[in-house]
């Protein structure tokens, strides 16, 4: 059965954890797993499960449940993409920590109080800080997805606020909507609550939910930091602009204007589409989104000249 565990990340390690979260790697000393059942654990973490790293709380030398209704400074969703493993590269600046992970960042939150992660999580993370860091582990993941409806408004255009609470909603499912969230936390910042926006690529002014945030290095190949860049993310119509180009049908050239790529001859009326947007200059191009271009440009539409 999938499985959620939960690490406590002291406040002295902040750096370690942005380091880590950059890499998409979670490590420890050899010497930390050597302890107890600590490895078992680790090792029966499997490719798609949740971990989830809280940062900065109270003092965990309290009672069982006493962090119930406290809050955390910082708390990070992630997903498993490689389970245990062994690697002596340098990665983080203090020590080698080569019992390894792989992770994937699907949100993050600041200041998330204990009635948001849920009393069961908060329970588990202030063990884990107990432990010196120690993986906790829940069965299924019911906790990460009370933590995703908790932090969602009901009134959420992307439906967020109906994430199911269960114990056995899907892993797939519950990534979906904490990726829906960030995804929001982005229009946020770009659009805000305007009723109206304009699209990059063709210029028209439609009703804010028609206007999808589109990255410009894709989702799945990007770092961290890269997705997290508004740099890499525009403003891109539904109305045919942002799959015209994450499909590479049309490109950014370097001159800062729209082209079709040879793949747009797929069908004469899918040519006579794209003919219509080249020529185009793009909004808001300029260095800062240079090498994101250049990225969409060789690789997924696949010009290199």
């Amino acid at each position: 059965m999938p499985q959620t565990g939960y690490i406590y990340v002291p406040a002295p390690s902040a750096e370690n954890l942005e380091i880590g979260l950059n890499a998409g790697l979670w490590g420890w000393r050899s010497s930390a797993l050597d302890r107890a059942d600590a490895r078992q654990v680790v090792r029966g973490l499997a490719r798609g499960d949740f971990l989830v790293l809280g940062h900065r709380g109270p003092n965990s030398r309290v009672a069982p449940g006493g962090w119930a209704d406290a809050e955390l400074q910082r708390v990070v969703v992630t997903q498993i993409t490689r389970p245990l493993f062994r690697a002596t590269d340098q990665v983080w600046l203090d020590d080698t920590y080569p019992e390894r992970i792989g992770i994937d960042v699907l949100s993050e939150d600041c200041n998330v109080s204990g009635l948001s992660l849920g009393a069961d999580a908060m329970e588990a993370l202030r063990l884990s800080a107990n432990k010196q860091g120690a993986v906790v582990v829940f069965e299924g993941s019911g906790t990460v997805a009370h933590l995703a409806a908790a932090l969602s408004s009901v009134q959420d255009s992307s439906g967020l606020g109906n994430a199911p609470h269960e114990g056995g909603t899907s892993m797939s499912t519950v990534a979906q909507v904490l990726v829906r969230r960030e995804q929001q936390k982005i229009r946020k910042a770009l659009i805000g609550a305007r009723p109206a926006a304009s699209c990059t690529f063709c210029g028209r002014t439609l009703p804010s939910h028609l206007i999808g945030m589109t990255h410009i290095k894709r989702h799945s190949e990007a770092s961290r930091q890269e997705r997290l860049s508004l740099n890499n993310i525009v403003p891109a119509c539904l109305m045919g602009c942002d799959e015209l180009f994450k499909h590479g049908y049309i490109y950014v050239t370097v001159d800062g204007t729209l082209a079709a790529s040879p793949r747009s001859s797929a069908t004469i009326d899918l040519r006579r589409i794209t003919d219509a947007l080249v020529g185009r200059t793009v909004a808001d191009f300029g260095t800062h989104r240079a090498e994101f271009f250049r990225w969409h440009r060789e690789h997924t539409a696949g010009i290199t000249a």
